[in-house]
């Protein structure tokens, strides 16, 4: 049997803030919300990002979301209040380094020069 897929949580302290966050961030409400606790985002390539209640654990997750235009997204970001002043770039990947309102890490990631980072 072959991994097909991946799913990433992120742990939030409260659900409706973080709906609204990343609602925002996403530019649309969540594709589902299968559980009390657990809303979710389908992403467009067939992986999901999940957000779930879970106080304990708020502020110690990381994901990774790649994205096909990075400055497009800064903006975005930066429209949202957030700081995008941590970059990261190299010949393969420019990235944006940021956190949630419960101080989770999510890099932006665009791939570059033909390389890719998720199919």
């Amino acid at each position: 049997m072959a991994i097909q897929n991946a799913l990433a949580s992120v742990a939030v302290s409260s659900l409706p803030d973080a709906v609204q966050w990343y609602g925002a961030l996403f530019e649309r409400g969540p594709d589902s919300q299968p559980m009390p606790e657990l809303a979710e985002w389908t992403l467009p390539q067939g992986g999901w990002l999940q957000v779930y209640q879970l106080p304990r654990r708020a502020g110690r997750c990381s994901v990774t979301l790649a994205v096909d235009d990075i400055d497009e997204q800064g903006e975005q970001l930066e429209r949202m209040g957030v700081d995008t002043a941590q970059r990261s770039n190299s010949k393969k990947v420019r990235a944006i380094l940021v956190t949630d309102p419960d101080g989770n890490h999510l890099a932006f990631a665009q791939a570059l020069g033909g390389q890719r980072l998720a199919s």
